[in-house]
């Protein structure tokens, strides 16, 4: 009997198009990332001044992540789609104007905080810096602080703006969205950098300009669907209430991640100068597979998982769930053992020039030898916790987040000793994967999650493919010293040419094996 019936959602052939959108603008934007971070260890490196922006910009990306796409975008969608499916469309629009107001209040209230309390904020998430009397490093960072704070209310209303076009299942301007922050954090590095008395602020002029940007830019697509909101504040509003209601636990389960990051940030600040940066540049990598696959997926199964959950289709909603961790696996496991196999060839490859150093390349490698290894654990996090989000159940991924950040915590203190920065990103790696494991087990628990059949043979499939995969890349990849005496594009092409081979020879192992992604895909 043939698989694709057992494996493929209704809804695959809708999902995989939205998915292939999507990807095709988040590759946009993480080329370009790529090129904006090529940029900034090119101009800065892993100098005080870059330890101080990555410092300042790791803060208001944090509560973004929260208000924004994070736990605002996981409690607004489901009520948005339920609204969609079972009310009015005045009731909708009224639901619309009254969360933007609301939201933008709240946000705006933050934003002030935390621009006044800039200092304050710094001195608690850099306490090694005043510990080891960095004055001049603890300056820059609170006036880089200042000015990317702002960031937060902009980004998370363009993350508003996103999540009403994502559930009207127009995908491709909020994936295009990103493409700014790259652009003019590129264009500030290059021609403002000049201008300025201390050259590295340009970078936080670079993401507040991002800001009205991205914002500004989708609010003409809101309005050619009519969706464009009259900003109402209203607290006791059903819908306002329901979403907050569910977003206040969320704020913590769906941000683990970046909780985590932060208390990385805490104890990188007691290291070597430089460590924030490597810690940075690698994890820059990171998200591109991460960004590129598993938020791709769990972008596009949320408006799927909700409307299912809304339409008591249960079946669908299992069949959604396991489809995405198919995928997730597939791509996500070959996408880990190239981080961990080519590190320091990648960081060589796209940061080895101006600034930087041979020795910041070596320590940039083993931090994303070390994240590579919980890729697909920060993957399944990704798409298993739409599964509870669009069952409205925001208490479950609370519960499983403190476990992984009690356990990222305790396994920092015991790694930081011995591996340094590399401890640090280990201890994430691993946590990442305690709290997959407990959102999955959770999914079974109750029913909400249960396989199709033929686990097992794709499981073995994936495997042999991925062994066969790493015996190419070992042999193909040149030695340590030659990566240091190409030229820049000599890098780049054989580094292009190897992820090509390691991917063709994937891909025929997988056929090899008796794997046909179009049993996914269908």
């Amino acid at each position: 009997m043939s698989e694709v019936p057992e494996i493929t959602p209704k809804a695959g052939r809708g999902l995989l198009r939205s998915t292939g959108i999507v990807s095709a603008m988040t590759m946009l934007s993480r080329i370009l990332g790529l090129v904006r971070d090529m940029v900034v260890a090119y101009y800065f490196g892993a100098s005080a001044g870059a330890d101080a922006f990555f410092l300042a910009f790791r803060i208001p990306n944090f509560f973004r992540r929260l208000f924004g796409e994070g736990a605002f975008s996981q409690a607004f969608v489901p009520v948005l789609a339920e609204f969609r499916a079972k009310r009015s469309a005045a009731e909708v629009k009224a639901l619309l104007d009254k969360v933007s107001g609301t939201l933008g209040v709240t946000l705006l209230a933050i934003t002030v905080a935390g621009v006044l309390g800039a200092e304050y904020i710094i001195k608690v998430f850099a306490a090694g810096y005043v510990y080891n009397g960095m004055d001049e490093k603890l300056g820059l960072a609170i006036d880089m602080l200042r000015l990317t704070f702002p960031y937060l209310m902009l980004i998370s209303m363009t993350a508003f703006a996103g999540s009403v076009l994502n559930t009207w299942n127009r995908f491709a301007v909020p994936a295009f969205t990103p493409v700014l922050l790259n652009i003019s954090l590129i264009a500030c590095a290059v021609w403002l950098r000049g201008s300025l008395a201390e050259p590295v602020m340009a970078l936080a002029w670079g993401v507040l300009i991002a800001g009205v940007a991205q914002l500004t830019f989708q609010i003409p697509f809101l309005a050619k669907e009519h969706l464009l909101p009259r900003p109402r504040v209203d607290f006791r509003h059903e819908g306002v209430r329901r979403i907050f209601t569910l977003m206040l636990p969320a704020l913590f389960g769906v941000s683990v991640g970046q909780i985590n990051l932060l208390l990385d940030t805490v104890l990188a600040s007691f290291l070597v100068t430089g460590s924030l940066s490597w810690l940075y540049y690698s994890d820059r990598l990171l998200e591109l597979p991460l960004a590129l696959f598993g938020i791709t997926i769990a972008t596009v199964i949320l408006p799927s998982l909700s409307k299912e959950h809304a339409e008591a289709g249960g079946e669908e909603f299992s069949r959604t769930l396991d489809w995405a961790m198919r995928m997730v696996i597939a791509i996500g496991m070959p996408a880990a053992l190239a981080l961990v196999l080519l590190s320091e060839s990648l960081i060589t490859t796209l940061f080895y020039q101006g600034q930087m150093t041979r020795h910041d390349v070596s320590m940039a490698s083993l931090s994303l030898s070390a994240y590579g290894v919980g890729l697909v654990g920060h993957m399944l996090v990704k798409v298993l916790a739409p599964g509870y989000y669009s069952r409205q159940d925001t208490k479950s991924p609370v519960r499983f987040g403190i476990v992984a950040l009690v356990s990222n915590m305790v396994l920092n203190l015991v790694l930081v000793w011995h591996l340094k920065h590399a401890g640090l990103a280990l201890a994430t790696s691993l946590s990442a994967f305690i709290n997959a494991a407990l959102l999955w087990f959770g999914l079974r628990r109750t029913g909400a999650l249960v396989h199709v059949p033929g686990w097992g043979r794709f499981i073995a499939r994936i495997i042999f493919a991925n062994v066969v995969m790493c015996g190419v890349l070992i042999l193909l990849t040149p030695d340590r010293g030659l990566w240091f005496d190409m030229a820049f594009g000599t890098r780049f092409a054989v580094m292009l040419l190897i992820c090509g081979a390691g991917a063709l020879t994937y891909g025929a192992a997988l056929a090899v094996a008796g794997f046909r992604f179009r049993e996914m895909l269908r």
